[in-house]
């Protein structure tokens, strides 16, 4: 049925050729084999597993190239055009065309219908000793073969690592895994301050500081002290210190240059592309995808944007539906994340306590620690979880979850929770597995839960 909704011919330009644009191309490429889908990408590589990086910096993925998914030539192969070290520069919506650099030359290209999906960029502050060139960025395949070719060569003893969000508290760990010894800087009074509240915080900060790596809290760095093009010290609000080089991992922002240059709307509160529940743009002809756009918080109901890969890959597939003419709606996303801190296992679901109480929720809150397998199991450890509820409606609200081991089977039951949009006392009810190598009788999950419910029951009680 698809097929019959394209014309014959009908030309696809992909602006951006990471998860979003390739899960596009592919879709469209099957579906609609008579429409010519060209993806212009201004790297020299497609398809690649950013969230593996780090762990080629210290030898547990020893070929990088393994986390290159995909081929140019394998999409050829689908009937995909893949122009690798293209660069679109410009688009005219009213025109249907784009305006290409690559081989040398600026030329523009027709489309028939465009996809954006620029993704995201990593910021820079504005530091002085920024541009020093022991001063790296850590986002991109390129910024891993710099940092490799890097450490390589000039055998560094410390690194400092500015931001203490998932890629600083990652680099934290497989830095010092491979000798050297790290301090992670960080401004907010906590570790991944938009993920995780204070008590799963504190569990992977204390993580970091067993395993040697310095965390500096509630600072803010001001300078990159050079000397000779060199970045020697790293000076903030409350310090400084000498390092050898500087990596810097204060998060990303919505690649949304081509955008607001063609008058696209952007959304007001992310800087994000806005888009409807079928990722189209204000432009007509026009939609975008992946970490450059809005998509449906499924928690709140609002558009929102939550630069990850999973969401990225969902939206690229809708996004194809919606250029095929199908019913295309994308489902919404809780913004699930996983990060390894060391041994310590972390996960996080929709929203934190101070994020519900932003997005207007009466928000209640409980942490417990219970163990992650039967008591008496041998080698049976602490897991810890953060529940939030509204208290008005006793609907759960989001979660998180610190533990050794089972911590991603646990977020992903928070999470189809979130979906579901269950409340506490359902939530309690599930039907959770049990044995004594893998959890017991009750669930850390059950004990949240009912501890949660018993704070919202004692909030609702009439006073005597």
């Amino acid at each position: 049925m698809a097929r019959a909704l394209m014309a014959a011919m009908e030309r696809i330009v992909i602006v951006g050729g990471d998860a979003a644009g390739m899960s596009a191309a592919s879709r469209l490429a099957r579906w609609a084999p008579g429409a010519r889908v060209i993806v212009y990408e201004r790297e020299d590589v497609v398809s690649y597993a950013a969230c593996g990086m780090p762990y080629h910096l210290d030898g547990r993925i020893p070929d990088a190239s393994t986390l290159l998914v995909r081929a140019p030539e394998k999409f050829a192969d689908a009937g995909i055009d893949v122009r690798l070290g293209h660069e679109v520069v410009a688009i005219d919506p009213s025109a249907g065309k784009v305006l290409v650099r690559g081989d040398g030359a600026e030329r523009a290209e027709d489309y028939d219908k465009l996809l954006l999906a620029t993704g995201a960029r990593a910021v820079l502050p504005a530091l002085p000793g920024r541009d020093a060139d022991n001063v790296f960025l850590f986002r991109r395949y390129a910024d891993l073969t710099t940092l490799t070719a890097y450490l390589e060569r000039d055998r560094p003893r410390r690194m400092t690592v500015v931001g203490g969000g998932y890629i600083g508290i990652e680099l934290a760990d497989v830095l010092t895994q491979r000798g050297l010894a790290v301090t992670l800087v960080e401004a907010a009074p906590q570790l991944m301050p938009t993920t995780l509240d204070a008590a799963a915080a504190k569990l992977a900060e204390e993580e970091l500081r067993s395993r040697g790596v310095e965390v500096r809290l509630g600072e803010q760095v001001t300078e990159i002290v050079t000397a000779a093009g060199r970045g020697r010290a790293v000076r903030t609000t409350h310090g400084q210190w000498e390092c050898d080089a500087v990596i810097v991992g204060v998060g990303v922002r919505p690649e949304t240059a081509l955008a607001t240059e063609a008058g696209i709307a952007v959304d007001g509160r992310s800087g994000a592309i806005a888009t409807d529940i079928s990722l189209r743009t204000d432009a007509e002809g026009v939609w975008a995808a992946g970490d450059c756009a809005t998509t449906t918080h499924a928690v709140t109901g609002q558009r929102a944007w939550i630069p990850l890969g999973p969401a990225a890959n969902k939206q690229g597939r809708s996004a194809a539906d919606a250029m095929l003419g199908l019913p295309a709606r994308v489902p919404g996303v809780v913004g699930t994340s996983l990060v390894k801190v060391f041994d310590l296992e972390v996960g996080s679901t929709g929203l934190t306590a101070e994020q519900a109480l932003s997005e207007g929720f009466d928000a209640a809150t409980t942490t417990i620690t219970s163990t992650d397998r039967a008591h008496y199991y041998p080698n049976a450890a602490p897991t810890t979880v953060t529940l939030v509820a509204d208290r008005k409606s006793n609907r759960l609200l989001g979660g998180q979850i610190t533990g050794r081991t089972g911590v991603a089977g646990r977020t992903n039951v928070i999470a189809t929770a979130l979906h579901s949009g269950m409340d506490v006392e359902q939530f309690t009810g599930l039907d959770l597995g049990y044995a004594p190598p893998f959890a017991p009788v009750w669930d850390p999950l059950l004990v949240a839960g009912n501890q949660l419910l018993h704070t919202l029951n004692a909030s609702t009680e009439e006073p005597r």
